[in-house]
């Protein structure tokens, strides 16, 4: 199925989840916040967090300064 991911369209298995993003991004780990659909989504649901067909989905990377 189709999602948009920071603005560009992407394919995802019709049971990928937050989770499953995160890993195939190469993202597990890094410090990072995810929105869908204008919605802050805490860390602890990713797991349980199901991706649809047409969901935008926001990554933002946490950058510490000074």
């Amino acid at each position: 199925m189709k999602i948009v991911l920071n603005g560009r369209e992407e394919d995802v298995a019709s049971d990928a989840t937050l989770a499953d993003l995160v890993a195939s991004a190469g993202l597990a780990g890094k410090r990072i916040a995810i929105e869908v659909n204008r919605e802050i989504v805490p860390r602890g649901d990713y797991p349980a967090r199901l991706l649809a067909a047409g969901d935008r989905v926001e990554v933002v990377h946490a950058i510490g300064g000074g």
